[in-house]
């Protein structure tokens, strides 16, 4: 397969799961504008439906998990991210990323790795309506410091040799 084959694959892949988010959300299929735009379109159209709900059922999370991890443009993948950091927890959308580099492929990780700058955006009160009325949220689905940990030891042996190594020195 070419580099120019693989990309209209993760292309077409892309647009099925925007499409899957647009069934989601009951938006249209947007079926007259041009298949090779087609995925951003729908993209556009989700972003503010996803972003004004306060909160967002289940069957959203792996759809918009897999839509921000196949966007092949690492400034639109947080389209995806922003909700469900708001709806699910930056916890649980980080340790979906983590999943994503540890048993992806080679696609997969790399777009793991660009909706993961995402999943460090700072979540405001007034952005979204996910939040309490009082302006608070569980602070148990913010907390990421083991995951992260988990993260910089599955991306790269340096990082595992220097966590290691600092394990060994405070011993």
């Amino acid at each position: 397969m070419s580099e120019g084959d693989g990309y209209e694959a993760s292309t077409r892949t892309f647009l099925a799961c925007a499409a899957e988010v647009a069934r989601l959300l009951e938006l249209e299929a947007a079926a007259d504008v041009p298949e090779d735009r087609r995925a951003r379109h729908l993209a556009a159209a989700a972003r503010r439906p996803l972003l004004e709900s306060a909160s967002l059922p289940e069957e959203f999370f792996d759809p918009l998990m897999a839509a921000a991890v196949y966007d092949p443009d690492p400034s639109f993948c947080r389209w995806f991210v922003e909700p469900a950091l708001y709806a699910f927890g930056r916890r649980r959308v980080m340790t979906a990323l983590l999943g994503y580099l540890r048993t992806g492929t080679t696609a997969e990780i790399a777009g793991a790795r660009r909706a993961w700058y995402c999943a460090h955006l700072p979540l405001r009160v007034d952005r979204s309506p996910a939040y309490a009325p009082s302006g608070s949220r569980d602070p148990a689905l913010d907390e990421v410091d083991d995951v992260v940990d988990q993260w910089l030891e599955s991306s790269s042996p340096q990082q595992r040799d220097r966590k290691a190594s600092a394990r060994h020195n405070r011993a």
